[in-house]
């Protein structure tokens, strides 16, 4: 290589992947000036275009890649050699204009340690500056209309740069080159009130909105009960955990009880919040009422930091953000009513008015909502429950070309996915389509991903519930419509994201679903291939008594179990509290069935007299799991019949007289995964597979979800769970385009 070297040759070089917004030109150009180099690089509508010419061009293009910067990510590098043509010196060209775009923006990064310097160095020009950033870290995503990503296309535009900016900006060697966001207290965005009096409203057991990333954040102290229970009653969210924001990663001990990949994951540039056990009677009761997890996150934006460092006492020390603060903030998002994120200053003052004492904006406009991400950790690795700001736009490669597809998503947990090329682009976390102001999101979603894509779907995928608000925004495109099944669609995103080839075995787990035959779905077992599906196994059906109202009310599926049971009387004994529980049970024998294993779990606990009503989603099955230590199997708690799994066993052991809550929680999750994890591999060896997929809602339950896939192990068996999108609605619209992309191709492997 050295010998090759030593020969003068030029080369084009095209870089594809995250190679915008990320500091790659400084990089390339500091690169050609070490190895004397000459030659240009630039921005254009496919990434980065690179010319380089002298005697070292090969160590160039492997320093590319080994050296590249911390949120570079290259997925293609492509070499042309070129006729020799001399040059002065190696420049960085403005950026090309016209043709599509191939490139995408850059996911926003948590302030990087560098610029944490600035911001508490006195004797930086960014000293508690709450909008300092450079090329590694700070908004990208959230505040760009369109490629290439320039100045002129983003938020910053309307803020004209100082001497001093403009030349750190213009500067290669400056680690601010180019850095589209830069601004200091001269000439960029404001806040329009101090650190010091946030922190002071916040001290006083006050509650504020904080203009942030992605949008504005709700919060309180986090360890003030009566400021916990205000923010409650005032958002009117009765029991649905709050994320909590610390000071730092040292700082996490002293409210959580974390696992290495906790600490791991909530470090990360994207910072997302991280589910983690609780430490208990730390943190204000109403935080988490009646869990034992809670979304831990560390601050993301300067402004974060600044409120932290006034809460610590403006130390003056550098020592003070590695050192544990007993400080801890509700960080909640604010959008009341089910409403999608406030992010426009008037709009946030209209709506927040009623629930904070004190409303913090600034200046620099938020294009793009994105709330925060949040994840956990399920069988040692990272897993979504949402996917948003810090993740998105970062596509997911599918393994081949294809056609561009649109994924509309399902009517709860909305995402859409556009596909270009052999890449797929999952929207950012949208929200339940239930109100017009979502509704409106999605379409600004779907036309903002287009814009800055530069791409036009060729076919649209749905959900099979005509229902759904989604399905009818598809319905009204001029484009060939697929309709993909639900839970195929949670297996089929599963397969796209491993790159699974050829048919696959999966089970869906989830609340709900519409089936082929127009029922409702929600314990399946599918054999998926490219754009077919076929269903080979279910859960023993219940009743669904009250239809929808069964997903809130619990106990009708109780009353669904006891039927099951033949113990119907037993029902005015178990919910004396609720009269219509003894007026409906004579009617569950024309009700219609489920095969859900969210309304299982529904039943479970209802049973177990923990939870009759819900005021969230998922809240029954949550503090079911919260109870459990160790799940436990109750033999001959599961009987399989042919295709069919049925839980009637454990439903009774549940429903006996004095059974612990504790105990029966246990008990279920446990039977649950022996029962599966049979279901599964008789399946598995009877259609000659190895792999699982395992998706649906119901693997949120970290309990379930590591003690199934380390059961199906044992087995022999290759469990494999959603890791790139989340496993509930929120990953759907990536298994629709998947599915769509086979549909088009006319294949079915």
């Amino acid at each position: 290589m050295r010998r090759k070297d030593r020969a003068v040759t030029r080369e084009a070089i095209r870089l594809r992947g995250r190679v915008q917004g990320v500091g790659m030109r400084p990089f390339v150009f500091g690169l050609a000036e070490r190895l004397g180099l000459v030659g240009f690089v630039r921005n254009d509508a496919e990434g980065v275009a690179i010319e380089v010419e002298g005697t070292a061009v090969e160590a160039f293009a492997a320093a590319l890649r080994a050296e590249a910067p911390p949120l570079a990510r290259i997925d293609a590098l492509e070499r042309r050699p070129l006729r020799s043509r001399g040059g002065d010196g190696f420049v960085i060209a403005p950026s090309g204009e016209g043709g599509r775009a191939a490139t995408s923006i850059p996911a926003d990064a948590a302030t990087c340690d560098a610029c944490l310097d600035d911001l508490f160095d006195p004797a930086s020009r960014f000293y508690l500056y709450p909008f300092v950033t450079c090329t590694h870290c700070g908004p990208r995503f959230t505040i760009t209309r369109a490629v290439p990503y320039d100045r002129s296309n983003t938020a910053m535009d309307g803020f004209a740069l100082c001497p001093e900016c403009d030349r750190a900006y213009r500067d290669p060697r400056d680690r601010r080159f180019h850095a589209e966001p830069i601004a200091c207290p001269v000439c960029g965005p404001r806040l329009s009130h101090p650190v010091a009096e946030i922190v002071a409203a916040l001290s006083a057991g006050r509650i504020v909105a904080v203009k942030g990333i992605g949008g504005f954040h709700l919060m309180c102290d986090a360890l003030n009960e009566q400021s916990v229970a205000e923010l409650r009653r005032r958002k009117a969210r009765e029991a649905k955990p709050f994320a909590v924001m610390i000071a730092n990663a040292v700082s996490l001990d002293r409210f959580a009880v974390p696992e290495a990949a906790h600490r791991d994951l909530i470090a990360t540039p994207a910072r997302p919040i991280v589910l983690m056990p609780l430490r208990p009677n730390i943190l204000a009761p109403s935080v988490a009422p009646n869990l034992s997890r809670v979304g831990f996150l560390l601050p993301y934006a300067p402004l974060h930091h600044l409120i932290f460092h006034e809460l610590a006492g403006r130390p003056q020390d550098r020592a003070w953000r590695n050192r544990a603060l007993s400080v801890a903030l509700v960080a909640t998002s604010a959008n009341p009513g089910g409403e999608p994120l406030a992010v426009e200053d008037d709009d946030a003052r209209r709506r927040l008015a009623g629930i904070a004492d004190l409303i913090v904006t600034h200046d620099r406009p938020i294009l793009v909502r994105a709330d925060d991400s949040v994840m956990a950790v399920a069988a040692a690795k990272p897993v979504f429950l949402r996917r948003a700001r810090g993740f998105v736009p970062d596509p997911i490669d599918l393994g081949a070309d294809g056609p561009c597809v649109l994924g509309v998503g399902a009517h709860l947990k909305a995402t859409v996915t556009l596909t270009r090329g052999r890449e797929a682009f999952v929207s950012q976390h949208i929200g339940d389509l239930d109100t017009v102001e979502t509704v409106r999101f999605y379409h600004e979603t779907v036309a903002h991903l287009s814009r800055v894509l530069d791409v036009t779907p060729d076919l649209i995928a749905c959900d099979g519930h005509s229902d759904y608000g989604s399905t009818r925004y598809a319905e009204a495109f001029d484009r060939p419509l697929l309709r993909v099944q639900h839970h195929a669609a949670h297996l089929a995103a599963i397969a796209a994201e491993h790159q699974h080839r050829g048919p696959l075995l999966g089970v869906a787990l989830d609340g709900h679903g519409r089936g082929d035959d127009g029922g409702n779905w929600g314990g399946e077992m599918m054999i998926v291939a490219g754009a077919t599906w076929r269903r080979i196994g279910h859960l023993r059906p219940l009743a669904l008594l009250g239809g929808d109202r069964a997903a809130r009310e619990p106990w009708r599926m109780a009353v669904a179990a006891l039927y099951a049971l033949g113990r119907l009387d037993a029902v005015p004994a178990l919910f004396p509290e609720i009269p219509l529980a003894a007026a409906l049970a004579a009617r569950v024998v024309a009700a219609p069935t489920t095969t859900s294993l969210g309304r299982l779990f529904d039943a479970a606990s209802a049973l177990l007299g923990l939870r009759t009503h819900q005021d969230y989603e998922g809240q029954a099955a949550m503090e079911l799991e919260a109870l459990v230590t160790a799940p436990r199997r109750l033999e001959g708690g599961f009987v399989l019949t042919g295709d069919t799994l049925d839980f009637t066993p454990l439903l009774a052991a549940l429903a006996a007289p004095g059974i612990d809550c504790r105990a029966g929680a246990e008990l279920f999750h446990g039977t649950l995964i022996a029962g599966l994890a049979a279901w599964i591999a008789g399946a598995a060896s009877r259609q000659e597979m190895d792999c699982v997929a395992l998706g649906g809602g119901c693997l949120m339950n970290c309990v379930l979800a590591d003690g199934l896939a380390a059961a199906l192990q044992e087995r022999g068996l290759k469990p494999l769970l959603a890791r790139a999108v989340p496993c509930n609605d929120g990953g759907l619209s990536l298994g629709q385009a998947a599915m769509a992309r086979a549909w088009a191709a006319g294949s079915d492997s």
